[in-house]
Order: structure tokens, then C-alpha cells, then sequence
């Protein structure tokens, strides 16, 4: 009986005590994840086979000002066949097998003959195969014709066609404006206008309904044609980039780096009246080449050396502090504050003692904009003020030198103005003068820019945009319009002092090599040193200079302010006026060779009653390319000639057309003729004909009224 009693107690203990509770266990958990958990879990196991995967908006363009493509998206697809959709039926697959098999050999991949294509399917189709590869990288109209291709025409499920829409960013003018149209990555960074509107070119992405076939390759097909939500396709950009002014700005650039052998290089051009920059380019080393590594106009705060005492000139004038007749005593180009000796750069001033205010603007001497700071903002001014270097400093603010321009483009280097005895910039009795000279401070080749174009603009300083307007479709979201940053950073007349004196820099100064005679150009040239290190004895290691210039054109009514700015230039010369300012000359003559807003329109202003000496005189051609030329400028004409040709001749203030007969069988007069009608006329006849000279036929070597035997005839024009 004990031993009966032994057992069933255990039998009780392994029941009670261990079976049981881990029954109750098991029911809990069973009803938990079941019915209170079972929505969730269900999802989620759903969610492992069946997903919304985002669908790839289609990017906006980028378009010059004249409506050019900077950069588009073009689609592509990777076309893919399902052999095993759950829709395809085997008589349909058995019924087109055969056509697709030839569609596809013939038009997508020669490769494979028709019935090794056919084999392949279905082989594809008795392996269970779900995502099979037919061709990557097919354009729109390719892929529309394999939309109808046999079995492929009856859809995604029932034909197993699958298109993977991706798109590519293709720029049509190449590497133009490269960085400043920028670029975004998959790994999230961003720049140029690319980066800075990627949102807005970006769109929003669509979401299609796809499920799982493989765990092991993670490999998703669509549903069906209708589970997903269109994706909304990204703004279109207008920028304000000019094509032919990138290519100019951009190859002359190119040019200097070479023939410069220098580091990097930037140039930019901007419209006077509102900012709009039309045309930015940046080169830096890369490798054996040349790339744009970086957008130096932007992002790339430096000393700006010489151009910088423009701001100095504007304080001193601006407080009136000085005139431009005042006469400076420069020390033959060498003094020294405190512990330190200045020198000047150039040799104009190595021979001079004094010399006026004007004067040391346009060569540049270091030696006389520092004096006349220091003298007037420094401790020892004569209006004996304390504290008077925080008023060239509070000066230099109110031209917006201490200001980022804010232009669209991300990565701006803000400037760095020191701020007067403050101990944290390491303010010394040696930074106000050399500040005046453009040294212990930074501003980029942008900022510098818009300063010089507000000089240009008469004061009134305008913020550098890029953007013109957002588009969708053609129909405007949004249209940015030139914007006033300072509606006056200093008064008119010493505006107007400042204009004469970047004239001057040019006509007389250290520019006046690039001067032309075809318009006038204001600016000034900078040298600056770069990588300097005091060292003891009051000597300074330079390891490199930068050149830079700075100015607009025309000088009489700016239409386009400019810098050119490369650094560290190697060879063929390292000054402001030697390396940058050629750079500007060029970019400058092209632009008024190829732009008429540069140049006086010929009928602007009243017409005048033109003397007889003014009028085309004895101007022989034919008939209608002379009316033609006489309609455009308005002069009217008397006289119907029934001949082709048509001899002109002013009498008093009109033009008078009298005929001109040319015989078929003897050699003509030419005399007055210009040389494409002399050429036409004489060639017809079987002549051949030599020239010299230009303009129209003065003299001509055989006799008019001589039998045409095809002779050789001489011309001579003048």
C-alpha cells in the first residue's frame, strides 16, 4: 500500500507540478499570439512576401537661360519575363513561344539563334523560374515595341512582361558648369544646384504593390499593372547660366591654367542691373587633367590681396578722410609698422617719393593704401578719436564684406572680417594696415564679386542668384526676381571717384597692358601671397602667389561685372595683371564681339538728314542685295533699273539706282563692284581671277570691251 501510494504521488507531483503549469503556459501563449497578437503577426508575415516598394520619380530638368538642357533624366528599363505567372496559361505560352523566341533573337539579343531562344524559355519555364533576364538598359521606344511582342502583348500577369523603370542624369553639353550644376549620391551628399534643389527636382516617389519569389536573392515582382500610386515627377529648373558665355569663360580659363601651370582656378561673370550670374567656372588638378574638384567661387574663402583695397579706398573717401589729389609720401615702394616691413609687389613705385591718392590706386602700391589707413583709423589718427579702427571695420560692414551673398548653391564660405582689438581674432598694432592691402581677412571670389558689381551698378548692390524660375510642365510655380542687398553702400559721389579710379588702373595703371581700343573695361589686379610664414629677422618665406582681377565692362554703361581668380600659378609670370587679367580680356572681347547689348544700336536717337560725302557713292552690285542692305538702315532710294545689276549714285541727301548693263560676250567693267559680285560676274564668263586688297574692285587688269577667252585677270581692291 505504501508503495501504491509512493508511485501515485509522483504521478501527482510530475502532473501537477510539471505538466500542468506548462500546459497553461502553452494555452496562454497559444491564445495571445493567436487571437490578441494575431492581426500583428499576420502582417507582418504578410509583409514578408507581399510589400509597397517605392517606384522612382522622374527628376526635373535643369535649362540655360535660352531654354537649353543643362541636365534631364532619361528613363531606361530592365525587361524581365515571369515564365510563371500566376496568370499564364500553358496554351498561351505553348501557342507563343515560338514567335517571341524569333521576336527576340531578331530584335533585342543576336546572340542566340530563334530555337536556341526557345529552349532557353522553356527550360526557364520547367525550372519554376520566376525572374528571368531578356535585356538591360532598353529605352522607352524599345521597350514599347516589346510591349508587343507575341505573349509578352498580353500583360504582366497573363504574358509575364516585366519592365523595372530606373532613370540615368545625362548632361547634353558634358562637363560644362560640372560642379556648379552639381550632382546628388546615394550616399546623401549634395552639390551645386542639384544639391541645393533636390527636393524640388526630385518629385515625390510613387509606391507599387510587389511580392516575393525568392528569399534568397530578395527578389520582388509586381502584382499587377494597377496596385501602385503614381509617382509625382519632380520641378524643372531655370537657371541663368548663358551656354555661350560658359564655353567662352570656361575655355579661357582653361588656356591660363595651362600655360600657368597653377593649382586652381576660378572665373564668373555676372549681370550688372540684377545680379544674375551667367556663366561660373571652376578648375582644379586632378590627376594628369583638369576637373572643376571644387566650386572655388563658393566655397573658398582666401586673402584677396590687392583687390581688396577698393573697400579701403571707399572708407577713406566715404569719411572724407581723403581726396584723390592728396598727395601720400609711399617711401620708394618699402616702410615699416612696428616690427614689420611692407613692400610694394610692383615697380612703379620704386622710384617715387610721393605721389597722389589716385596714383597709388592704379599701380597698387601696398605701402601708400596702408599709410593712409593706419593714419586715419589708426591709434594715432589726426582726429586723435580712440577706438577709430572699429570705424574702417563698421565701414567694411556696411558694404556687406562680412556677409555670405546666400546664392543657391550649398557649401558657401562665409567671410572673415576681424573685429577691431578683439584679443580672440589676434588683433595687432599690424593688422589694420595690412587688412587695407586686402591680408587678415577672407572673403570668396563671389562675395569680392558683388562688391565690385555694386560699384559698377552705381552703388546698388544686388544679391547673385542662379535661378530664374521653377516650372511643372511649362506652367510656373515660381519666378525669383532680381533682389536689391543694399540699395546704397556709399554715396554717388564717391562711387563715381572709385569708378574713375578702376578706370584708371587700366588706362594708366597696372592693367593698362590688357587695355583695348575697341571699348573701355574698369578693374583692378591683385597679387597675393599664399602659404606665407614669418620668419626671424623680419623676413617672410612665400611658398606661392594668387592672381586675381577683378572689374566690368563696358566701363561707360556695365552691362557684366567679372573675377578671374587662379592660385599658385608656376610659370609665365604669377601677378594680377600677367596671369588673371588676360583671362578677363578675353571673356570680356568675346562678349562684345557676340553680344549686341554691348554696343550703341546704329539708329539710336534721332535721324539726321545725311550730306551726300556720307551716302554710298558710286557702288556698283546686284540690284537686290543693295535694296536690301539701303531697306535696314532706312534710306530710302530713286530709280527702277530693268538690269540685275545697278550702279548707286548720291545726289545731295538721296540715292539715286541707275542701270548697269554687263555684256555676255566681252569682258565687263567691275570697277566698284565688291569682290563676291566681281567674282560671280567675271567667273560666268569663263574668266579666272586673281585679287589683292580689300574692300571693292579699284582697278582691273584687262581692258572692259576684251573679248572673254577664259583669261586670267588681275584685281585690285581698295
Amino acid at each position: 500500500m505504501d508503495i501504491k501510494n509512493e508511485v501515485l504521488y509522483r504521478v501527482y507531483f510530475v502532473l501537477f507540478g510539471l505538466i500542468l503549469p506548462v500546459a497553461v503556459v502553452l494555452l496562454y501563449r497559444t491564445i495571445d499570439i493567436g487571437i490578441l497578437q494575431g492581426k500583428e503577426w499576420r502582417e507582418r508575415g504578410e509583409r514578408l512576401y507581399i510589400d509597397a516598394r517605392p517606384i522612382e520619380a522622374e527628376r526635373g530638368n535643369i535649362t540655360a537661360v535660352d531654354g537649353s538642357l543643362l541636365a534631364t533624366s532619361i528613363p531606361y528599363f530592365d525587361i524581365y519575363m515571369d515564365p510563371n505567372s500566376t496568370g499564364m496559361r500553358e496554351e498561351d505560352f505553348v501557342n507563343n513561344i515560338d514567335s517571341l523566341a524569333y521576336c527576340i533573337a531578331t530584335f533585342v539579343d543576336e546572340d542566340l539563334t530563334v530555337g536556341a531562344f526557345r529552349d532557353f524559355l522553356i527550360q526557364q519555364r520547367q525550372d519554376s523560374a520566376r525572374f528571368v533576364l531578356i535585356k538591360k538598359g532598353v529605352s522607352f521606344s524599345e521597350k514599347r515595341q516589346m510591349e508587343q511582342f507575341p505573349l509578352f502583348n498580353l500583360g504582366r500577369m497573363r504574358g509575364g512582361f516585366i519592365a523595372i523603370k530606373s532613370s540615368e542624369r545625362r548632361r547634353p553639353f558634358g562637363l560644362l558648369a560640372h560642379r556648379t550644376i552639381g550632382f546628388t549620391r546615394d550616399d546623401g551628399s549634395a552639390v551645386g544646384l542639384e544639391g541645393y534643389f533636390d527636393e524640388i527636382l526630385g518629385g515625390k516617389e510613387g509606391e507599387q504593390l510587389m511580392f516575393k519569389v525568392d528569399d534568397a536573392k530578395d527578389l520582388w515582382l509586381p502584382m499587377d499593372d494597377l496596385t501602385h500610386v503614381e509617382p509625382q515627377s519632380g520641378d524643372d529648373l531655370h537657371t541663368t547660366l548663358d551656354i555661350n558665355l560658359q564655353d567662352i569663360t570656361e575655355n579661357a580659363l582653361l588656356r591660363s591654367m595651362n600655360y600657368h601651370d597653377a593649382d586652381w582656378g576660378t572665373a564668373v561673370v555676372m549681370e550688372v542691373k540684377t545680379g544674375a550670374i551667367k556663366a561660373m567656372a571652376n578648375l582644379g588638378r586632378w590627376k594628369d587633367s583638369w576637373w572643376e574638384t571644387r566650386n572655388f567661387a563658393v566655397g573658398r574663402a582666401v586673402e584677396p590681396g590687392s583687390t581688396f583695397k577698393l573697400a579701403s579706398i571707399m572708407a577713406l573717401l566715404e569719411d572724407g578722410y581723403i581726396k584723390l589729389a592728396d598727395s601720400v609720401n609711399i617711401e620708394k615702394g618699402r616702410t615699416t609698422f612696428y616690427d614689420r616691413t611692407m613692400v610694394d609687389a610692383t615697380p612703379f613705385s620704386y622710384t617715387i617719393d610721393s605721389t597722389t591718392v589716385q596714383r597709388i590706386f592704379e599701380i597698387s602700391s601696398n605701402v601708400g593704401i596702408a599709410k593712409l589707413v593706419n593714419m586715419y583709423y589708426g591709434p594715432n589718427n589726426p582726429q586723435n578719436e580712440k577706438n577709430n579702427a572699429e570705424k574702417f571695420i563698421e565701414r567694411l560692414k556696411a558694404f556687406n564684406l562680412d556677409l555670405p551673398t546666400g546664392i543657391e548653391i550649398e557649401g558657401e564660405d562665409p567671410p572673415y572680417i576681424k573685429e577691431a582689438y578683439s584679443q580672440e581674432d589676434n588683433w595687432s598694432g599690424t593688422t589694420l594696415p595690412w587688412m587695407a592691402i586686402g591680408y587678415e581677412l577672407e572673403i570668396t571670389p563671389l562675395q569680392l564679386l558683388t562688391f565690385y558689381n555694386s560699384v559698377a551698378n552705381n552703388g546698388i548692390m544686388m544679391k547673385p542668384y542662379m535661378v530664374s524660375e521653377i516650372s511643372h510642365y511649362g506652367k510656373t510655380k515660381k519666378r525669383f526676381l532680381p533682389t536689391v542687398i543694399n540699395s546704397r553702400i556709399a554715396s554717388r559721389a564717391t562711387i563715381e571717384k572709385v569708378q574713375n579710379l578702376l578706370l584708371g588702373v587700366v588706362e594708366r595703371g597696372t592693367a593698362y597692358k590688357l587695355k583695348s581700343d575697341q571699348y573701355l573695361f574698369a578693374g583692378k589686379t591683385g597679387t597675393a601671397q599664399i602659404n606665407y610664414r614669418r620668419l626671424a629677422n623680419n623676413r617672410t618665406r612665400i611658398d606661392g602667389y594668387r592672381a586675381t582681377f577683378a572689374g566690368y565692362f563696358p566701363a561707360d554703361n556695365p552691362v557684366y561685372s567679372c573675377i578671374v581668380m587662379i592660385n599658385n600659378p608656376r610659370k609665365n609670370g604669377f601677378y594680377g595683371g600677367d596671369v588673371a587679367g588676360p583671362v578677363f580680356r578675353e571673356i570680356a572681347d568675346k562678349c562684345y564681339a557676340t553680344r549686341l547689348e554691348l554696343h550703341e544700336a546704329y539708329n539710336r536717337g534721332p535721324k539726321t538728314i545725311r550730306a551726300s560725302y556720307d551716302l554710298p557713292d558710286l557702288d556698283v552690285g546686284a540690284k537686290e542685295d543693295i535694296e536690301t542692305v539701303l531697306d535696314f538702315f532706312e534710306l530710302p532710294q530713286y530709280g527702277k533699273p530693268e538690269t540685275d545689276f545697278t550702279l548707286i549714285q548720291s545726289r545731295s541727301d538721296s540715292i539715286i539706282f541707275n542701270q548697269r548693263t554687263l555684256p555676255d560676250d566681252v569682258i565687263p567693267s567691275v570697277i566698284g563692284m565688291g569682290l563676291r559680285d566681281a567674282l560671280y560676274v567675271l567667273e560666268n564668263r569663263g574668266l579666272k581671277v586673281k585679287f589683292s586688297g580689300m574692300g571693292k574692285v579699284s582697278r582691273q587688269s584687262i581692258k572692259p570691251g576684251t573679248s572673254a577667252k577664259g583669261q586670267t585677270i588681275q584685281l585690285s581692291l581698295r
